[in-house]
């Protein structure tokens, strides 16, 4: 399967920052990669850091003024399933600062006791996504898996937050993958769950706006605080202006109960 990407970021720094961008294919593996940063039209250096589970991270110091971020990938093949390590059993069952399992504790119990397994993360998976309207304006960039479940909305941080707070708080290592997701609509950086179950990695979208088997790994972590696309330190940044695509050269029909990784 094929599948392009790409990202445009428009930045503004209002001074000495450093910008730490989550916007590459994970795992070094696409068949053809470009990443530039200029900044008032000229080239800068750019650091390639390695996060856990193949993240790749690009650090760049800017000055004061506009920055443009131009990302492509091409990736022409299945990745291999995601390693499962022994220590990920007991740091995604944690709770995390946007995914609250030990509040949400008795509202998981009351609503899957009983469910384990694959029938756990397809009762999880429809719960939310009939539980939540996707709104892409009611979202609060700091709000947690709770905020979600009070206000009923959100966009897909939201929904993966709230997947993976439920999942952890009925004992299963749970957590979030950022993605380029060929056939979203609107096209955006997508963010889904991740659930360890019966030995393998499986992806649980609970918004459904993607086919699971195209998604393509960019950063996982235990919520968005590790999966951002865009992190800065120093000066304040604006985002002035974004732009994502994601195709592949096929969309295939996603069984929801179907068990699916990322590959």
């Amino acid at each position: 399967m094929r599948r392009d990407v790409t990202a445009s970021l428009s930045l503004e720094a209002a001074g000495p920052a450093r910008l730490v961008l989550a916007v590459a294919v994970a795992d070094d593996r696409a068949a053809e990669e470009r990443l530039a940063v200029t900044q008032d039209g000229e080239p800068l250096d750019v650091a390639e850091l390695a996060d856990q589970h193949g993240t790749r991270l690009h650090s760049v110091d800017v000055v004061a003024g506009r920055i443009e971020v131009r990302y492509a990938a091409r990736v022409d093949d299945r990745a291999e399933p995601p390693v499962v390590d022994e220590i990920d059993r007991v740091r995604y069952l944690r709770p995390s600062r946007y995914c609250e399992s030990d509040t949400l504790a008795p509202v998981a119990a009351a609503e899957f006791e009983g469910l384990e397994g694959a029938d756990l993360l397809a009762a999880v998976s429809s719960w939310v996504g009939t539980h939540l309207a996707y709104d892409g304006t009611s979202t609060d960039p700091t709000g947690g898996a709770a905020a979600t479940l009070l206000s009923r909305r959100g966009v897909c941080r939201d929904f993966a937050h709230l997947v993976v707070a439920l999942l952890r708080a009925r004992d299963v290592p749970a957590r979030v993958v950022a993605v380029y997701a060929p056939g979203l609509d609107p096209m955006d950086f997508h963010a889904v769950a991740e659930a360890l179950v019966d030995g393998r990695w499986l992806a649980v979208d609970a918004t459904t706006l993607a086919p699971r088997s195209t998604l393509v790994r960019i950063a996982t972590g235990r919520d968005a605080a590790d999966t951002a696309f865009l992190t800065t330190i120093g000066e304040a940044v604006e985002l002035v202006d974004m732009e994502v695509t994601a195709t592949a050269d096929a969309l295939p029909e996603d069984d929801v109960r179907a068990p699916v990784a990322i590959r």
